[in-house]
């Protein structure tokens, strides 16, 4: 179809006598009842219809033979008087234009209530008339059409009229549709004449285009409109590349076709044996089109590394259209059957339509020649929807009144507000700066597709291509995104920043159940403390790095939101009692007790000193080793440092724990804590250990890798029994799955976050200051891990997670 030639659709009446022939009154041939009819209409003072409608009314009448003419000719009398005087840039009648934008939509099927919108589109921006005056003589509706295709005033918007128009117009297409079908018209005929504008505005003009209009096109399913308009924006922005690519479109026309047409009439054939009614055409590509293969072409090079030669088969694709569904499918058959079929070229559009309401069955055949062939099948339904998108479905409003037809059951499109348009309503809401709703926009249509994911409970998201599992988080609800810790894909773990495909399977995972889609955290529970933590401090919350994994708007201006809501702050590390504030009360030191913590056998009085590679703690398994100035190296055994220490040739001490004893500043120990990663985690981590009345003397965090993350902290403790609470306390952050300390043995030693007990449980909890024994050893009946994750570290490798039963590297 084209819009220029104005040509039917197949299976349409091309006039009112073709919709259905009227047997002549009383014996009257057709001349006399020609003069009776313009008698009879000249007696009523019925003016007749303007002869400049004559081409408009003609193709009105292809698709709608019951329409009202008297309401066309009204109009086009109204506006004919309110432009009286008014030139375009290429000296024509400012007349012309509204008829020309007339002509496009009766062209595309629309109804009569849109084109008399379209004839006087223009007459309240550009003359005396007023909005009041439009809705008196044609009705609320046709105003309201009018308003939403009119622009702002610069004098009262300034440089932002252009972006307010937008939203506007964008408003005013989430009640009606039509509103954007009209400017769309507006648009293509001020292109097509865009040559009379000067160069500068060529370009701006054509730039809007390309970046709001023609993805709105597209959007809305108008590819005949979108076809040309992509054709003159690529004329216009790049008219060396455009000649090239139309003199090889030129070429291939002018000469014979020996691939496309033979194989169109081969397919008919085989249709036709099969008794299948089928129509089978050559689709010629458009300039733009031809141009996109022929880049894919150069970027994929050929066994001698020079750029391929376009094929006959980059010219065109095969269209078959059919009666209806079933026959689709039987088209495929007989098309994979007959020929051999390319893996990973199908695509089913039918049972799953496209945002833009597209519905058509794609695949690729190779030929006997090894030439592939791309074809599409469709119903006659299908094809005029996938020419005229929105245009095709009708007037929604009449729809809703039960008006013309009652709605196909298999139609699953929303014509009086799309998924997409629903959406950039809702967040141009979010953006009162013109600047910012602009670059929102822009970036938002940018995606010419869009990609379907599923929830694990079924519910289906729609979302851009290029989205990330951020942009996923944030579809769901404002809150689900906010508290958005991780996302499993397809049931594994992956980043925050992957980019999710068509038909993926998608988990949010968050820091707490009360999601909108149920329990949505790692193993579907907060944390002992609740989703703020054991110190009472709010956890949830987007961190500024989502900003660039967000490609949605509405997920990028909740982030911004949220970060100016709540400004960064620095983590308060506390390294010992304030000036003028009184030490935490949890651990004091003994006073007057020893300050040598440990005995060496055989070398009483000999200097010792704690390693800092294992940093031992009593009742840590230690050995001595001596070093230079009598001094004695004590390691917890199993050291690696001390066992490198023992191979180069010296020999180990026996040494042992003093009772009493304490370096004067306290044990100094490793920790180190795995956890999801979060925003403020080290905030928190070092506020749960600071609150114990241990002081931190450094932090080490890592580069997070996919959803982990590791802090390493060295703390100095007032009593080694502060050991164990400090682990616990660590744990109990939320995020935090595992706690441990760096050279771990073996056996003995607390070498990993003890078990918390539990609010019920039934005997007495463990001795934090006693021996924990192996890291393998089951939990003690009556106690549980925190959180339910506690050393869950297999299920980050996609290896099967540890029994609860086992213990954390069971």
């Amino acid at each position: 179809m084209t819009i220029e030639a104005g040509q039917p659709l197949a299976g349409q009446p091309t006039s009112a006598r073709q919709a259905g022939p009227r047997r002549p009154l009383g014996g009257l041939g057709r001349a006399a009842l020609g003069r009776a009819g313009r008698a009879a209409l000249l007696a009523t003072g019925r003016p007749p219809v303007p002869d400049a409608l004559e081409p408009l009314v003609q193709a009105h009448r292809r698709h709608h033979p019951q329409a009202d003419l008297g309401l066309l000719g009204r109009a086009y009398r109204l506006a004919e008087e309110s432009h009286r005087g008014q030139k375009r840039k290429s000296g024509e009648p400012y007349i012309t234009h509204p008829l020309a934008v007339t002509m496009i939509l009766a062209q595309l099927g629309a109804g009569t209530t849109t084109l008399v919108a379209s004839l006087l589109h223009d007459t309240v921006e550009d003359t005396e008339l007023t909005l009041d005056q439009v809705a008196e003589g044609f009705g609320p509706e046709v105003a309201y059409l009018v308003d939403g295709v009119t622009k702002l005033e610069k004098v009262d918007f300034g440089a932002a009229a252009e972006a307010e128009t937008f939203r506007k117009m964008l408003v005013a297409t989430g009640d009606d549709v039509r509103v954007m079908v009209i400017k769309l018209a507006d648009r293509l005929h001020n292109m097509r004449t865009i040559r009379h504008m000067k160069p500068a505005s060529q370009v701006r003009i054509a730039k809007v285009t390309r970046d709001v209009l023609i993805p709105l096109a597209e959007r809305l399913g108008i590819q005949v409109l979108k076809a040309e308009l992509e054709d003159i924006v690529f004329a216009t922005l790049h008219p060396e590349e455009h000649t090239r690519t139309r003199a090889l479109l030129a070429r291939h026309e002018d000469g014979p076709d020996t691939l496309l047409a033979p194989f169109a009439g081969a397919l008919g054939r085989q249709l036709a044996e099969a008794g299948i009614a089928a129509e089978v055409t050559v689709r010629p590509r458009h300039c733009v089109s031809l141009h996109r293969v022929l880049l894919k072409r150069d970027a994929a090079p050929g066994r001698d590394g020079r750029p391929q030669e376009p094929q006959p088969a980059d010219f065109g694709r095969l269209l078959v259209v059919v009666e209806d569904n079933a026959d689709c499918y039987a088209v495929l058959g007989e098309l994979h059957t007959c020929w051999t079929p390319l893996p990973g070229e199908f695509k089913d559009f039918v049972a799953a339509p496209k945002f833009n309401l597209y519905q058509s069955l794609h695949t690729a055949v190779a030929l006997a020649g090894g030439e592939v062939v791309e074809v599409l099948v469709r119903t006659r339904r299908m094809h005029e929807v996938a020419e005229t998108g929105v245009v095709a479905l009708g007037d929604p409003r009449q729809s809703a009144r039960g008006g013309e037809q009652a709605p196909d059951e298999l139609d699953r499109t929303d014509p009086a507000r799309p998924g997409w348009l629903s959406r950039l309503l809702e967040w141009q809401q979010e953006t009162p700066d013109p600047d910012a709703f602009w670059s929102a926009l822009t970036a938002d249509l940018a995606g010419d597709r869009e990609i379907t994911a599923v929830t694990e409970l079924g519910e289906t998201l729609q979302l851009r291509a290029g989205a990330t599992c951020v942009d996923a988080a944030y579809l769901l609800g404002e809150e689900t995104g906010h508290r958005c810790i991780g996302a499993r894909v397809n049931g594994r773990l992956v980043a925050l920043s992957t980019v999710l495909q068509d038909g993926d399977r998608v988990a949010i995972l968050t820091d707490g159940s009360d999601t909108p889609d149920g329990p949505r955290g790692p193993y579907g529970s907060e944390g002992p403390d609740g989703p703020d933590g054991p110190d009472g401090s709010e956890n949830s919350g987007p961190a500024p790095e989502w900003l660039a994994h967000a490609r949605t708007p509405a997920a990028r201006i909740a982030i911004e939101r949220w970060l100016a809501d709540h400004p960064p702050r620095r983590p308060v590390v506390r390294t010992g009692p304030s000036a003028g504030q009184p030490a935490p009360p949890a651990h004091p030191v003994a006073a007057g007790r020893p300050a040598v913590p440990v005995t060496a056998a055989g070398r009483p009085g000999a200097p010792v000193r704690l390693a800092r590679c294992c940093t031992p703690v009593p009742p840590d398994p230690i050995v001595g080793y001596p070093i230079r100035g009598g001094a004695v190296a004590v390691h917890r055994a199993g050291c690696p440092a001390g066992e490198r220490m023992r191979d180069d040739g010296r020999g180990a001490l026996e040494v042992h724990w003093r009772p009493g004893g304490a370096p004067p500043a306290g044990y100094r120990a490793t920790l180190r804590a795995e956890a999801l990663n979060r925003p403020r985690l080290l905030a928190d981590l070092t506020a749960a250990i600071s609150g114990e009345g241990v002081g931190i003397v450094s932090a080490e965090v890592e580069p997070p890798q996919e959803l982990r993350v590791r802090h390493t902290y060295t703390v100095e403790l007032p009593d080694p029994a502060a050991l164990a609470a400090v682990l616990r306390a660590m744990l109990r952050v939320s995020g935090v799955y595992d706690v441990e300390r760096p050279h771990a043995p073996p056996g003995g030693g607390p070498g990993r976050a003890p078990a918390v007990p539990s609010a019920a449980a039934d005997g007495p909890a463990r001795d934090p200051a006693a021996p924990e024994g192996n890291a393998d050893d089951p939990p003690a009946p009556g106690v549980r891990p925190s959180w339910g994750i506690h050393g869950r570290t297999a299920a980050f490798s996609g290896q099967r997670s540890p029994s609860p039963n086992r213990g954390p590297e069971g």
